[in-house]
């Protein structure tokens, strides 16, 4: 499964209300190592389709949950638990060490 695009009009349904855990990348076009870990999160959201859904939020067109969730730089990767912030990832890694947290956080 492809990562999915979130905005406010849809975070409720795709992160809030998610029967399973959500990893949100709040992430910017102008960002250079949130590009440079798209591709992995794409990897990953495939390698976990069905235990865990990986979205992509655009801080610039979405603000105020950027600001809702204390997001202060990019990229910062949240986990997501039944409407609930459960474990923050503030920068970019290796493909290896977000599968890595994303399976402990997950847990």
């Amino acid at each position: 499964m492809a990562t999915v695009k979130v905005d406010t009009s849809n975070f409720q349904q795709e992160v809030l209300n998610a029967a399973e855990p959500v990893v949100v990348d709040f992430w910017a076009e102008w960002c250079g190592p949130c590009k440079m870990i798209a591709p992995s999160l794409e990897e990953i959201s495939n390698e976990f389709a069905g235990k865990v859904k990986v979205v992509k939020l655009n801080i610039d067109e979405n603000p105020e949950l950027a600001a809702q969730y204390g997001v202060r730089s990019i990229p910062t990767l949240a986990m997501f638990k039944a409407g609930e912030v459960a474990d923050i990832k503030v920068g970019a890694a290796p493909k290896t060490a977000l599968t890595s947290w994303i399976s402990t956080a997950s847990a």
